[in-house]
């Protein structure tokens, strides 16, 4: 338990692939979660990654027999914080799967659990291997782990591991904390169980509109009843873990110490489905049949176990008196001869007279009496000398060790009775795993609603209108975690509106560190906790249902894997548009600044194109320093330019943060490096020659920028014809009047009007 986090889940996976299908199965033995996913046949990598990204598994198991497995266990490794393991082949095979599976479910056929293996074979694989491999590395029953939960995996918003590291939704990007994460924002849960089911939901938003409806209708109840919510957060503050404590129950490592707290947590749920018996809400009334105080094991717990029990259970002081006759029977004769020998020594001093006479204990004699030399004379018949000592000597009666055999023979009896009545009561909660984990998970849930009501109401939150349309609206939206950590100043709330007709393409320009960045995450952010189930940092939010969110945000690379950053920046941009759907939501930040200009601003211009096509029209904010983008939305359906207002008097900037309509005329780059703290000489060169460049004073530039512009004309026209082979192109370049006159060019000294006649030189080799 020690090396375990309260607040975070200990789990387990193991991944079956086969071919271009997979299933992923994960477990927790400390809390009892058992649960199992089939990936579809399309993107099913990105699927299992997305997954594993949401899990954070301690360990992964995967079979290594095919080619995709190999990949999927190379990318596994860039995970943080996991092990992964290459188990024994056999645990794979398929008698071995079988075998364990229907040991497990205590069935015949496995159709009757749904995991035959004609019907799912992936499922059926990894399922069968983790059970095996839990039975290989703990060498006991796991029975405790809940019914085996099939996940739909439409069911849930689903988020890829860069979106769920982008948005710092459960931890910050560098430092790996909670602090500084949507988590650390909104997590006011009184017990630890809550907590990881917090994170549960942050990570798998709801996609279904009648859940996600329920959720919010309880939040809001619990924002207007002060008084509910308040009882029901003293009450859960009371509760231990419970899902852990009936994990060590189950697995026979519990001590009486856990027993005490299971029933102090049994104790308080009786008040708590008192408070929620009125309630009126769906969901809360649900949660209320789901809590079992078990008043029965409650009270045996209460009659046999003390309250300040020992941490070990086999040195006995667990049981209390009066809950066991035989063994209050085996004390009372012990505690008798413990009272005989207690006042031998008073009795024997006046009986010999020996004024010096003294009682004592060791390990090795036992009880004895001792009598110095002075009175070795006085001792009476029946004394039997034990050990002679310097200054005396040692005795011992046949009553004496008559008395001490009772004591000891009853201190080994009574430490083997407690030991066995407390077992037998351990295994009574055992049997009632089933029925305590059902009400740990209904207490997790309220406490995450509790949760969310207390975080709306402190922080000023409000309750979202979601519906399946394509609209999404926001009025004073604001950034949930960049709002608590302003010190100095007002977060400067902004509005949103975006659909997926006129409006699907917000592109956004603005200078860098304006807030561009955090307008598109505020809104990734507000829709996920939306669909979470919790109330949104804005005045009025309508929220279209998207079932994906992306992001391609910031810059990194795979060293590792041998990627650059910008192939990585393409690796997951591809992901995005060959999987977006017209429910999605992307985000985009600077997409094509990798490369060379001409190459970036090409992507970034196709990118646009291809969201806003009919029929696709995908909900996208696009952030970019490509000005030359903003003429779409003259051309495009559907691309609305937006900009980062900034504030210029005589030479000083300020960004003002707020989002208006229209593009930006330029980035301030350099003003950007002068808050950085870059040395001055290189800003007033950066200035001269920005001054330079945007004049266009520069005949090199003139000419780089025509040729890039016949360049893209040029292959346009040679993707048209049939594609040459290698020996072909390179006779064509050396035998091209056009390759020659070109590379005649002196580029470092031709003028303005040099570079045009060249041009018109060239143009007249096509004709």
């Amino acid at each position: 338990q020690n090396m375990l986090s309260e607040k975070e889940n200990n789990f387990l996976a193991s991944i079956y692939i086969s071919g271009s299908s997979a299933a992923i199965c994960w477990c927790d033995i400390s809390t009892g979660e058992f649960s199992a996913m089939q990936a579809g046949s399309e993107g099913f990598q990105e699927q299992i990654l997305a997954q594993l990204a949401k899990l954070q598994p301690k360990e992964i198991i995967v079979n290594l027999g095919e080619e995709e497995a190999l990949w999927l266990w190379e990318q596994a490794r860039t995970l943080d914080k996991v092990y992964i393991s290459v188990p024994a082949t056999d645990i794979f095979t398929e008698r071995s799967a079988e075998d364990t599976l229907k040991r497990y479910f205590r069935t015949a056929s496995l159709k009757s659990v749904g995991l035959a293996e004609e019907d799912v074979p992936e499922l059926f694989f990894s399922v069968g291997a983790l059970l095996g491999y839990l039975k290989d590395t703990q060498k006991q029953d796991v029975t405790h782990l809940n019914e085996l939960q099939i996940c739909d995996i439409s069911s849930y918003m689903s988020l890829d591991k860069a979106t769920i590291k982008s948005l710092e939704i459960t931890e910050t990007l560098f430092e790996h904390s909670t602090e500084g994460s949507l988590l650390g924002v909104l997590d006011r849960c009184r017990t630890a169980m809550g907590s990881r089911k917090m994170k549960q939901w942050l990570r798998e938003p709801l996609n279904r509109l009648d859940q996600i409806q329920e959720r919010l209708d309880a939040v809001e109840l619990l924002c207007q009843d002060i008084m509910l919510r308040n009882e029901l957060r003293e009450h859960l503050k009371a509760i231990y873990d419970l899902e852990r404590l009936t994990g060590r129950m189950s697995l026979g490592t519990a001590n009486a110490r856990d027993m005490i707290a299971l029933k102090q947590s049994l104790a308080v749920l009786p008040d708590i489905k008192a408070a929620l018996s009125d309630s009126g809400n769906k969901l809360l009334t649900e949660l209320m049949r789901q809590i079992d105080p078990q008043t029965e094991l409650c009270a045996e717990i209460e009659a046999s176990i003390v309250d300040d029990p020992p941490f070990s259970i086999r040195e006995g002081g667990i049981i209390k008196p009066g809950f066991s006759q035989e063994l209050d029977d085996i004390k009372f004769s012990a505690r008798d001869a413990q009272e005989w020998i207690a006042s031998l020594e008073a009795k024997e001093k006046e009986r010999t007279g020996i004024k010096t006479l003294r009682l004592g204990y060791n390990k090795v004699f036992g009880y004895y009496i001792e009598v110095s030399n002075s009175f070795k004379d006085k001792v009476p018949e029946n004394y039997i000398r034990k050990q002679t000592l310097v200054n005396g000597e040692r005795f011992v009666t046949p009553e004496m060790k008559e008395k001490e055999n009772i004591v000891i023979s009853a201190q080994g009896r009574t430490n083997d009775l407690e030991y066995r009545l407390f077992t037998a009561l351990r295994l009574k909660a055992m049997g009632l795993a089933a029925q305590i984990q059902a009400s740990s998970h209904a207490i997790a849930a309220l406490d995450v609603l509790c949760s969310f009501a207390e975080s709306s109401v402190k922080l000023g939150y409000v309750k979202p209108s979601v519906n399946s349309g394509d609209e999404i609206v926001i009025k004073k939206g604001r950034h949930p975690v960049i709002e608590n950590t302003i010190r100095d100043g007002i977060f400067v709330s902004n509005d949103l509106y975006i659909n997926r007709d006129d409006c699907s393409m917000l592109l956004i320009t603005g200078p860098n560190m304006s807030g561009k960045s955090t307008y598109m995450r505020q809104l990734a952010l507000i829709v996920l906790m939306a669909q979470a189930g919790c109330f949104v940092p804005a005045d009025e939010a309508v929220i279209g249902i998207c079932d994906r969110i992306y992001t391609r945000i910031g810059a990194s690379d795979n060293i590792a894997m041998g990627q650059s950053t910008f192939f990585v920046e393409m690796s997951e941009l591809a992901y995005i548009l060959n999987t977006a759907g017209p429910k999605s939501l992307v985000i985009l930040d600077e997409i094509g600044r990798g490369t060379s200009t001409w190459d970036g601003l090409s992507i970034a211009w196709a990118v646009v194109d291809y969201l806003t096509r009919p029929g696709k029209q995908v909900r996208t904010l696009f952030a970019t320093h490509y000005h030359e983008l903003t003429v779409l939305s003259e051309s495009v359906h559907g691309v609305k330019n937006l900009n980062v207002d900034v504030s210029e008097s005589r030479g000083s900037i300020v960004f003002l943060h707020k989002i208006v309509e229209g593009s930006a005329s330029r980035s301030y780059g350099i003003h950007v490096a002068k808050l950085a703290g870059v040395p001055n000489e290189v800003l007033q060169t950066a200035e001269d020659r920005l001054q330079m460049l945007e004049s266009g004073d520069q005949p090199a530039l003139k000419l780089h920028q025509a040729a890039d512009s016949y360049g893209q004309q040029l292959s346009m026209f040679a993707a048209a014809v049939q594609e040459p082979t290698k020996d072909q192109k390179q006779q064509i370049v050396k035998d091209s009047a056009l390759a020659k006159k070109i590379a005649s060019v002196d580029l470092m000294n031709i003028t303005p009007s040099g570079a045009i006649k060249e041009l018109e030189e060239l143009k007249k080799l096509l004709d």
